[in-house]
């Protein structure tokens, strides 16, 4: 496979392979036929400024920062220094004119701004590279903010995402970490992601389910989304008031109960991973805010993530493991969820994974950050051929922000510890929740069919007892020698009551004079007695010593 030569790609692949050769991938810019494309820069790269990655990503245009940002969930593919890097990405950009987003919002929503809106502040309260949000009031009073996609965004994330397939899928056919790391499926995981996150609408119903699914949490609040002024490229929602928590002062921390608000925080993400299989998968300090009535508001909810009945099950047996150092459990439970690829090492993996539990089963628990452990767990199967599906290394980087989240509301906070207390009352919710499941309406309906059912079957069933039809199959492990053996028996049964018979009579004739003899006997009380002694000796000498042979020879 050669890479395309479209002239809209040249430009996009040519930033790639400066990209690579700055960092230390000049054998794929090789491999890859790039060189001639970066004669001129090649000498001026400096390779040595990891630090520098994200703000080189952010040049690049929205695409790249998305996708650094889809990376650095991926521990296994990268080394460490780089998911520090990309995790610091920024995903802010300079605003589009207020004149572009005025056209916007009046194409979308078919109304006239100041119709549609009391005010709408023409100044942005953030600009993303996908969007950028505006407060407003609607006309009944209601304060919202409004979030507009930017003009043509899509174009270039469809250009961008053409590139990276056709990149990836070369990388996989002519480099061996590209086969290991399956670059296609990755980019293909990718581009659902981004796809979802364009369409505003996935964020409505993201907003609504999330809200309904939080509804026990009282401190915990998601903004409500209105309807009738949402879009795919226009979402309105509540304005909230508060400010992120990275930013609350510590006068403000003496307000509010940080122990109550962080342990209802996570009891809510467990929640959301362990119960209901979905999940606001970006909880950074950015996204959750402290409102002004000391409440946790969680924000943008572009993206989000979706957990298996499977996954969630394995999941919740690995962070008791972890919390009660089992590393044999961890490696098993791994294991079920991953899939094993030609190069697993069983040994090595078992090994590096005990190591990694022990390691962390010696400190103290408010010093364990579960998420670390887990994408820690996610690197280590990687590097040992256990493919995990991106669907953990996510959550183990939603688990490492909220980590970093709960102990910004309380230093003192156990994540472990409050896993532990709130294990019992998952497993209870998970059977619940299992009793109600779909599965269950079907058993009832199956239920139902058999009791409707039953009358007819058991008068049938009596119907052919009563004529003599029943009829029993019996199938066994090989049905013509055991036929044979009970036909053998009732052979030799048969012909023992005849041989017996025989033996009986006889005595009785013994007593009866007759003309013909044998040896001074009557001769007829001679031969059946002669004839049943036979007979029965030629039985029992075959029963102890033909029949055994004949069963070890069968074996």
């Amino acid at each position: 496979m050669k890479l395309s030569i479209k002239p809209r790609h040249l430009k996009r692949y040519k930033d790639i392979a400066i990209l690579l050769l700055k960092y230390g991938r000049e054998d794929i810019v090789t491999i890859s036929g790039l060189d001639d494309t970066i004669k001129e820069q090649k000498n001026s790269i400096d390779k040595s400024k990891i630090e520098q990655l994200p703000k080189d990503l952010e040049e690049l245009g929205p695409a790249y920062v998305k996708l650094g940002q889809f990376v650095s969930t991926r521990s296994d593919l990268l080394p460490d220094a780089y998911i520090e890097a990309l995790s610091r990405l920024q995903d802010n950009v300079q605003p589009v004119s207020f004149a572009v987003i005025e056209e916007t919002v009046e194409r979308e929503l078919g109304v006239k701004i100041n119709k549609a809106f009391l005010s709408f502040e023409s100044e942005p309260i953030g600009a993303a590279s996908l969007g950028q949000v505006h407060r407003a009031v609607l006309r009944d009073g209601r304060d919202v903010i409004v979030k507009v996609q930017r003009p043509e965004i899509m174009e270039q994330i469809n250009l961008d995402l053409e590139v990276f397939s056709e990149f990836a899928a070369f990388l996989q056919e002519h480099t061996e970490s590209g086969k290991q790391f399956l670059l296609v499926d990755m980019i293909d995981e990718f581009r659902k992601v981004i796809t979802r996150e364009l369409n505003y609408r996935n964020e409505l119903q993201n907003l609504k389910i999330l809200s309904a699914n939080l509804a026990e949490f009282s401190n915990i609040i998601v903004p409500e989304p209105v309807e009738d002024y949402s879009t795919e490229k226009v979402i309105t929602m509540d304005f909230i008031s508060g400010r992120k928590i990275t930013s609350i002062t510590p006068l403000r921390k003496l307000d509010i109960n940080g122990k109550e608000l962080a342990t209802d925080l996570f009891h809510s993400y467990m929640k959301q991973i362990v119960i209901d299989g979905f999940y606001h998968s970006d909880p950074h300090p950015g996204n959750i805010f402290l409102t002004n009535d000391n409440r946790i508001a969680l924000l943008d909810l572009g993206m989000v993530g979706y957990v298996s009945a499977e996954l969630q099950r394995e999941l919740l047996h690995i962070l008791l493991a972890i919390g009660d150092n089992r590393g044999d459990d961890v490696a098993q439970h791994s294991l079920k969820i991953g899939s094993k690829a030609d190069n697993f090492e069983s040994a090595k993996f078992h090994s590096e994974i005990n190591v990694l539990i022990s390691r962390y089963g010696s400190m103290p628990l408010k010093n364990i950050e579960i998420g670390k452990v887990i994408i820690e767990i996610t690197r280590i199967s990687g590097m040992n051929g256990v493919n995990i599906p991106a669907e953990l290394t996510m959550l183990g980087k939603t688990l490492l922000n909220l980590d970093k989240v709960g102990k910004t509301l309380d230093p003192e906070f156990e994540p472990n510890e409050t896993i532990r207390e709130y294990s019992d009352r998952l497993m209870k919710k998970k059977l619940q929740q299992s009793l109600i499941s779909m599965k269950s309406y079907e058993l009832m309906l199956e239920s139902k069919e058999f009791i409707e059912k039953l009358p007819s079957r058991v008068n049938s069933l009596l119907e052919k007892v009563s004529n003599n039809e029943l009829e029993l199959k019996v199938k066994s492990i090989d049905e013509v020698y055991l036929m044979n053996g009970f036909q053998k028996i009732a052979n030799r049964i048969a012909a023992g009551i005849i041989f017996g018979a025989m033996i009986l009579g006889s005595s009785f004739l013994f007593r009866m004079e007759s003309s013909f003899s044998i040896l001074g006997y009557p001769g007829l009380a001679m031969i059946f007695f002669m004839i049943g002694i036979s007979g029965g000796l030629f039985i029992a000498i075959s029963a102890l010593f033909r029949d055994e042979p004949e069963i070890r020879k069968k074996e």
